[in-house]
C-alpha cells in the first residue's frame, strides 16, 4: 500500500528505542522513552497554508528529529508510521 500525505504533511517511520541501557539492563517497552528519531517515508508537496506558501524543506529517506508528542500514528502494512507536519521537524541527520 502507498500513502500520499497531503499540504505540508510527512510521513515518518520512528528509528526503535534501545532496548537496553549502556550497562546492559534490558528495559521492558512500557519503560523505554518513545523515539523522537526517524525516517522519512513520504512528502507531501507543500502549497499554500493558511496564506503563507509552504516549500518543503526534507524529502523521503532523510533521516530525522521530531517533537516528542507531535502527530497522529497510524498501522500501514503491518508498520507503525507517525504522520506530522513539516514545522515539527526540528532537525535533519546528516
Amino acid at each position: 500500500m502507498t500513502i500520499r500525505p497531503l499540504f505540508d504533511k510527512v510521513v515518518i517511520e520512528p528509528v526503535n528505542a534501545d532496548e537496553k541501557t549502556k550497562s546492559g539492563i534490558v528495559l521492558p517497552s512500557a519503560a523505554q522513552e518513545k523515539p523522537q528519531m526517524a525516517v522519512i517515508v513520504a512528502v507531501g508537496p507543500g502549497g499554500i497554508i493558511e496564506g503563507k506558501e509552504i516549500t518543503m524543506q526534507v524529502k523521503v529517506g532523510e533521516k530525522i528529529l521530531y517533537s516528542k508528542y507531535a502527530g497522529s500514528e497510524f498501522k500501514l502494512d503491518g508498520k507503525d508510521v507517525i504522520i506530522i507536519r513539516q514545522s515539527d521537524i526540528l532537525a535533519v541527520i546528516d
